[in-house]
This record gives structure tokens, C-alpha cells and sequence, in this order.
């Protein structure tokens, strides 16, 4: 049973175009649903949460230029993605292109990591969510507790200072902040979890809804701010950074890219659900790259406008296109609420995507054998894997009731990036391996593309605090106890060749 045991495109091809009424994923998304699945991801953390703490913290106004470089980043591996989703049209995204290139030692790594992309993502969007909901509750004259509405820890890389009086805010690491648990995060995942049990096409009609919905807010706070926009909050456009890696100058900006690269993973969840698509081989590269497009564009506008409304140190807080809008005075004011209420549902659809994405990452380990047969169970009526749904949605509850932000933001970016890493690298080893494949869709300047995608995240993840590294390393060392413990025995494929 060698490590390195590959799972033949055939073999996954033959998977794929298997149509058992039990066990398989309903097919029911057309290439718009696959693409307004991509813009309900992306179009949510990045601009409603993110953006102000990467501007605050370490980019200052040219948190626009770390857009453009995790965009960069995001272009190149959503190359790599396409070409493996219109190939390979199955639930597992990454984790099954790692198994069809790389082996199954590296497939198990990529499905281990995936759970902090979409599980910990999950959960620190319903942060943010929680953040613009208890704000709006605030304007119609609800007062929430913060003892129930905010984690009861809060975590930074290094100890912060008051600005004026020099007094110590928060000591480096974790400290309690007196609340209790974040209520309204766990109540919208939730909903979301059941949601996602009751059916595929149901939730995809949502999303569409809400994806129309905070498109149009995203375009009103863009056509509408840029009028009242104070060109001095850009300047210094990069501020002088601050004597330690990371803060400000061109090392927060590549800083700043890490952790707004967390806003892009959206294209990334539409290749898990390369399985319900209609017509996988034309629609899957459609919803990749044209998710990803749409919403590089509008981040980079978005960012502009909020760095430009408000000094970049005022957006250090869970709302803070809301507070960009409250700098402009009386005449954006009508747009306050009307923000609150888009970042409530938009948010709400990003933690649907990745409550969506995670159970289909275990659907497929378990189908293989790397975890055990409950997780690859179908709802016989609804078709979809309900209890890694509810599973997921209940770790991710208590993960988003607990931890702070910023915390969850860092560990789901480096988790991404590496899962980028390595799609990208098996696009360049299956070139070379399997020139004649046939391939609907193909990654143009091969090797270079790749190359570029694997450079770009890889500079990314060094700019992660040691800290963030660490938790990584903790999280590898647990998943591949688990794999020589149990799923290495168990591996189908392995079996398989054994027996043979």
C-alpha cells in the first residue's frame, strides 16, 4: 500500500459519470448557479469584514495593492483549477486532483488542509456576520449584550498599544475579553446547516437572491462613495512601515495580500461542487474564472473607496464599510442601513458556500476509504451528504462562538494558499505525465502559469506570522496521525492494488 498511490483519471472520470440513485450528488447547476456560487463566496468577508482590519493593521491605503497581488495569485491557480474541474467533474476539489497527480499521502494532506479553508472559513465569516448584525439590531434600537454578541477571547501577534497614552491594550496572544460566546454567529450556522440538508438547488436559489442582492449594495456604496471620497486619507498611499515585518511598507502590503486572500477562496468552493453540475466540462472553468474576475475588480474599487472615505486606522473593526460610510457625514447616512442589511445577507451566503464545500471534501475522502462510511452517506430523498452537513455546521458553530477574527482569517489563508500550492504544482506533473489527456479546458503557458501561481502563494504564506505556521504544523501533525492510524488501512485504492 505505497503513499503514492494514484487514483487514474479513468478511474475518476467513470466516478464521475456514474449515476446511482443512492449515492450520487444531484446534478442541478448551470453554469450561472456555479458562477453566482463563486460571487457569493468571494463577495462577502473580503469586502465587508477583512478589508479594514488588513488596511488598519498592515497595508494602510495600499491594502488595493494587496488585492491585486493575491489576485494575481488567485488568477493563476484559478487556471490550474479549471483545467482539473472540467477534466476531473467530482466532488473533492483540490483533494482529488492531489489523488489523481500526487498521490494519496499528498490527497490526504490537501482534504486535511481543505477543512481549515471551508470549516474555519465558515466560521470566521459568522464572525463578521455577527458584527454587522448586532450593528443593525443597534440602529433599530436593539440593544444586544456584548456579553453574547462577541468571542470571549482576542488574539494578536504582537501586544498593542494605545496610540496616545502609550498603555498596553492587549498583551501578545490570547486574552479574555469578559464576553461569553458569540450567539448570533452559532444561530446563522444553523440555519445555514439545515439549509444545505434540505437540498442542492434550494440553496443555490438562495444564493442567487443574495448574490443579486449585495451586488447591488457593493455598486451603491462604489458609484456613491467615490463622490465624497478625502484624497488625503490616501496619502502616504504605502505608510512607512512600522520597524517589524509585516507592519505597513511593502512587507504589509504582501502581509495584507495573505490575509485578504482569504476573500478569494469563493472560485475554490465552486470546483467541490463539480459534481451537481449540469455540464461540468463548459460550466466549471465559466463559474471559476468568472467569479473570480467579477470580483477582483470590484475589490479593488471597494477598497479604494473605503481607504478613501476613512483613515485606515478607523477600520479596524468588524463593520467597517459601515463605519467608511458613517466618515462621509449626513449625506451617505441613507446608506448605512442599507449596508448593514447587504453585509447581513451577503455574509450569510458565504458561510452557506463554505458549510456547502466542506461536506463534499469528506464525501469524497470517504468514498475512498481515508474516513470512515458515514461521512459519504446521501440523504435518500434530499441527495445531499446531510450528516457531514450537520457535522460540519456543528464544529463550526462552536469554533465561530469562540475564537476572535483575525485568528480564524490568518489560519484559513495559509490553509488556501498551500492547497493553491499544490493544485497548481499537479497541473505542471500531470502535463508531463499524461501529455494526451483529453482536456475541455486547458491552463495556457504551461509550465509558466503554475509556476507563477506556486511563487505568488508561496510568498504569501511566508508573510504569515511563525504563529499562524505553528497552528498549520499542529493541524498536519494531527491529520497524518489519523491517516497512518486509520485511513491508510482502509484506503480502498490500496486495498485494491494489494489484493491484485
Amino acid at each position: 500500500m505505497g503513499l503514492w498511490t494514484k487514483k487514474s483519471i479513468a478511474v475518476l472520470q467513470a466516478e464521475a459519470a456514474g449515476e446511482s440513485t443512492e449515492h450520487t450528488l444531484r446534478r442541478a447547476l448551470g453554469a450561472l448557479n456555479l458562477t453566482t456560487l463563486g460571487i457569493g463566496a468571494i463577495i462577502g468577508a473580503g469586502i465587508f469584514v477583512l478589508t479594514g482590519t488588513a488596511a488598519a493593521k498592515f497595508a494602510g491605503p495600499a491594502i488595493v495593492l494587496s488585492f491585486i497581488v493575491s489576485g494575481f495569485g488567485c488568477l493563476f491557480a484559478g487556471l490550474c483549477y479549471a483545467e482539473f474541474a472540467s477534466m476531473i467533474p467530482i466532488a473533492g476539489s483540490a483533494y482529488t486532483y492531489g489523488y489523481a497527480t500526487l498521490g494519496e499521502f499528498v490527497a490526504w494532506i490537501i482534504g486535511w488542509d481543505l477543512i481549515l479553508e471551508y470549516l474555519f472559513g465558515a466560521s470566521t465569516v459568522a464572525v463578521g456576520w455577527s458584527g454587522y448584525f448586532t450593528a443593525f439590531m443597534q440602529q433599530l434600537g436593539i440593544t444586544m449584550p456584548t456579553t453574547f454578541t462577541s468571542s470571549p477571547y482576542y488574539y494578536t501577534d504582537v501586544a498593542e498599544f494605545d496610540p496616545v497614552t502609550k498603555a498596553l491594550l492587549h498583551p501578545a496572544g490570547f486574552s479574555h475579553t469578559g464576553a461569553i460566546v458569540n450567539l448570533p454567529a452559532i444561530v446563522l450556522i444553523a440555519l445555514m446547516s439545515t439549509l444545505l440538508v434540505i437540498g442542492i438547488k434550494e440553496s443555490a436559489r438562495f444564493n442567487n437572491f443574495i448574490v443579486i442582492l449585495k451586488l447591488t449594495i457593493v455598486l451603491l456604496v462604489i458609484g456613491f462613495g467615490f463622490m465624497y471620497v478625502n484624497q488625503a486619507n490616501w496619502h502616504p498611499f504605502i505608510p512607512p512601515n512600522a520597524g517589524e515585518y509585516g507592519h505597513y511598507g511593502w512587507s504589509g502590503i504582501v502581509r495584507g495580500a495573505a490575509v485578504v486572500f482569504f476573500a478569494y477562496i469563493g472560485f475554490d468552493a465552486v470546483s467541490t461542487a463539480a459534481q451537481e453540475a449540469k455540464n461540468p466540462q463548459r460550466d466549471m472553468p465559466i463559474g471559476i474564472l468568472g467569479s473570480l474576475a467579477i470580483c477582483t475588480v470590484l475589490y479593488i474599487l471597494m477598497s479604494l473607496v473605503m481607504t478613501g472615505l476613512a483613515h485606515y486606522t478607523d477600520l479596524d473593526v468588524p463593520h467597517p464599510v459601515f463605519v467608511a460610510i458613517e466618515k462621509a457625514g449626513p449625506a451617505l447616512a441613507w446608506l448605512g442601513g442599507i449596508i448593514n442589511i447587504g453585509a447581513i445577507a451577503g455574509l450569510a451566503s458565504v458561510v452557506l458556500v463554505m458549510l456547502m464545500a466542506q461536506p463534499r471534501i469528506f464525501y469524497s475522502m470517504a468514498r475512498d476509504g481515508l474516513l470512515p462510511p458515514v461521512f459519504g452517506k446521501v440523504h435518500p430523498r434530499f441527495k445531499t451528504p446531510y450528516i457531514t452537513t450537520i457535522l460540519t455546521g456543528i464544529v463550526a458553530a462552536v469554533v465561530a462562538g469562540l475564537f476572535p477574527i483575525g485568528l480564524l482569517g490568518e489560519l484559513v489563508s495559509i490553509g488556501t494558499l498551500l492547497a493553491f500550492v499544490i493544485v497548481c504544482g499537479g497541473i505542471i506533473m500531470l502535463r508531463y505525465k499524461s501529455p494526451n489527456l483529453a482536456r475541455p479546458f486547458r491552463t495556457p503557458l504551461v509550465p509558466l502559469v503554475p509556476i507563477l501561481g506556486i511563487l505568488i502563494c508561496g510568498y504569501m504564506m511566508t508573510s504569515l506570522p511563525w504563529a499562524t505556521w505553528e497552528r498549520l504544523i499542529v493541524w498536519m501533525v494531527i491529520g497524518l496521525g489519523i491517516y497512518f492510524f486509520y485511513s491508510r488501512s482502509h484506503s480502498k485504492l490500496a486495498r485494491a492494488e494489494g489484493s491484485a
